[in-house]
């Protein structure tokens, strides 16, 4: 059939139609592409994306970051330096517009590399607002806490109490709070001890002050000191144990704490092949410190933090209950433990709670939670204990914009294969398959050479 001058003309516009619309299809998804970013992270553990608390943390920076790459163009160990901080930064690019990569070759410009201070290739050094740090480790963590530094306009000053035994910050011992300290630090806050018996009074640029489980009485003048502090406003985080409070009931009275005696006993813990002291808490209070808080945390032989009916002036807050199915047990735990209705009290349990009040028009800020050992070395690191305890830190200082979840750790998938399974796999690629496409297709043409 020979087609006719008007339909083969017919045909052609309809082609050029297609083509021409086409064409515009593609310039149209390409504008849109431009002016609508988007991103699907489909990794097993988000690896491309950053966490919510680095998106957090990004989100306080009101201003331009710039970043200051002093890195070769090639590197004998790494390689591609330059492409290396780049992939590391884009993902943060993405969230912040505004923040701004640059390089600088410390060969080619080795006077400017010097007056930095810098020391090593790929160091950054990262500025906002006037303030700069220092950036050498290529992982999210450790650029999140420099932006969460950074976006600290003053410093923080974090007082321990010392002298009296107490969990210390500066120890490594199980008891001690060394790990916490440190997670401080990197966060932007100073972290000091204050012996009461050697200083007439609680600094005064303490933004707060630790009391961690003192194990000897407190004289009478340095309890006068810390009512002292408190009376002008001081803020104080209180990490009380099962011991006695060595001196510092009239703190206690003055809070209007009522500190029963047990041991939260959470039969949950149980199910996690756990102790059954060690409470886990799975709900917060509506609180600043606690919005948004996910995280499960554990707190191991906690006691039971509850306030007289009326204590006034303080505004009451609980923070944390743990033990739904537990209770607080006051019978000897080296038996077999059970709920008594007559002496014990049924769960939930509150374990931690918050004051509030104002001292001069301005805000004064109290937590009180029933386990020291719920940031000591061996247990800070159980489940979200750190990132909790930098969230009281962050609203005790006045810094609750701050509070955001800790970056949580990428990990990594591999897939182990023994020696007969890889000879297996090589085998079916290099000779089972071929062989079985060959097959298939002599098969066809056998047929068809038939037919």
């Amino acid at each position: 059939m020979i087609a006719s001058r008007r339909i083969r003309f017919s045909l052609l516009a309809q082609n050029g139609l297609f083509a021409a619309l086409l064409v515009a299809a593609a310039l149209l998804l390409a504008h849109l592409a431009q002016q609508h970013y988007r991103q699907w992270d489909l990794t097993q553990n988000g690896r491309n994306s950053l966490s919510a608390g680095s998106v957090q943390t990004l989100g306080l920076l009101k201003g331009p970051v710039t970043i200051t790459a002093y890195a070769t163009e090639t590197d004998p160990t790494v390689g591609d330096l330059r492409v290396r901080i780049s992939d590391f930064v884009a993902p943060f690019r993405r969230v912040k517009p505004d923040l701004v990569l640059a390089f600088v070759d410390p060969r080619a410009e080795p006077k400017r590399t010097e007056a930095a201070n810098v020391r090593v290739n790929g160091e950054m050094v990262v500025a906002y607002d006037g303030r700069e740090e220092h950036l050498t480790a290529l992982d999210e963590t450790s650029l999140t806490n420099l932006l969460s530094r950074l976006a600290r306009n003053t410093e923080r000053t974090v007082f321990f109490l010392d002298g009296h035994g107490e969990r210390s910050p500066q120890g490594n011992a199980d008891r001690d709070l060394g790990l916490f300290a440190r997670r401080l630090g990197s966060k932007g806050f100073k972290v000091n001890l204050v012996n009461l018996g050697g200083v007439p009074d609680v600094p005064t640029n303490a933004s707060m002050l630790v009391i961690a489980d003192p194990k000897v009485d407190l004289l009478p003048a340095e309890v006068a000191k810390l009512r002292t502090y408190l009376d002008r406003g001081g803020n104080l985080l209180w990490l009380i144990d099962q011991e006695p409070l060595h001196g510092l009931q009239p703190i206690a009275d003055f809070l209007g704490l009522q500190l029963t005696p047990g041991v939260v006993i959470d039969p949950s813990a149980n199910e996690l092949k756990a102790s059954a002291t060690l409470a886990i808490a799975f709900a917060y209070g509506s609180h600043p410190a606690t919005r948004g808080f996910v995280l499960n945390t554990a707190f191991p032989s906690a006691r039971r933090i509850a306030v007289v009916d009326d204590p006034k002036p303080w505004r009451y807050t609980r923070l944390v209950e743990v033990a739904q199915r537990g209770w607080v047990e006051t019978g000897p735990l080296d038996t077999e433990v059970g709920f008594d209705k007559n002496r014990d009290v049924k769960g939930p349990v509150t374990v931690a709670g918050a004051l509030e009040r104002e001292v001069d028009g301005k805000p004064q800020r109290i937590v009180i939670v029933g386990s020291g050992r719920f940031l000591a070395n061996t247990d800070a690191g159980l489940l979200g204990n750190l990132d909790l305890g930098v969230n009281l830190v962050n609203w005790l200082s006045g810094d609750e914009h701050l509070i955001t979840l800790e970056p949580r750790s990428r990990v990594d998938s591999s897939l182990e294969l023994s020696r007969s399974w890889l000879l297996f796999l090589a085998l079916g690629f290099l000779f089972v398959l071929p062989g079985a496409f060959l097959f298939t297709g002599g098969m066809i043409w056998w047929r068809r050479r038939r037919a």
